[in-house]
């Protein structure tokens, strides 16, 4: 896959779809830098630049970030050198009113989307993908009760195995799954019909073998450059 401008992926699918494994592979393989809003956001907010000031101005008062606010974040992120051949969009945009801004910038630049790639998971499998998903407090391995389980008690891998403590974070409790299921359903998903209108949708069964998906992934890119 050749390109003489800079390309711009925009990763979508539910919590636990493994956006950021795939992300990740293509970082690695296209030399795309993965952008994470999470990550932008906790980098303006750590070394308190304008923007990271401004956001938090909101959240201490419990208000959502603007979606101007978060597109300004983006835009001087990928206006960095690590962005110059584009980047691979994890977490953004996460809403239609940022998805047309982005689209917005993008052109004002003479860029665009290049594709949309949708890792497609049930609900079902996101459950047990993310409430068996397990972490030791002492070397903070992650583990799964299905996929991965976690060495017996008093084995920790790391350290004094009397200090061995497996737990469930509070972001993997069934509860907590299924509100970000219901919120993604509400923000994100219409993400989906949007960037189907364009065209730039490209669905790719994320119930398969990492491998697998991943050369699903690269099946669909190398279509979309060609």
């Amino acid at each position: 896959m050749e390109s003489n401008s800079p390309i711009f992926i925009v990763m979508l699918g539910v919590p636990g779809a493994g956006k950021g494994t795939q992300a990740q592979r293509l970082e690695e393989k296209l030399g795309l830098k993965q952008v994470s809003t999470g990550d932008i956001f906790r980098d303006n907010l750590r070394n308190q630049t304008p923007l990271g000031q401004l956001a938090k101005s909101y959240m201490d008062k419990g208000e959502l970030v603007p979606d101007d606010v978060t597109i300004r974040m983006v835009e001087e992120r990928l206006s960095r050198p690590d962005c110059a051949k584009g980047a691979i969009m994890d977490g953004f945009p996460r809403t239609l009113a940022q998805a047309d801004a982005f689209d917005k910038m993008l052109r004002g630049k003479g860029q665009k989307v290049a594709l949309v790639p949708l890792i497609g998971v049930t609900d079902d499998e996101v459950m047990d993908r993310l409430t068996g998903r397990r972490v030791c407090r002492r070397c903070q391995g992650v583990f799964h009760l299905m996929f991965n389980p976690p060495p017996p008690a008093g084995e920790c891998p790391q350290g004094d195995k009397s200090l061995c403590d497996i737990y469930q974070r509070d972001d993997d409790k069934p509860e907590t799954v299924r509100n970000r299921l219901f919120v993604y359903y509400k923000q994100t998903a219409p993400l989906i019909g949007y960037y189907f209108a364009h065209g730039l949708l490209a669905e790719i069964n994320g119930a398969q073998a990492i491998d697998k998906v991943t050369s699903d992934l690269w099946d669909v890119l190398d279509k979309a450059m060609a």
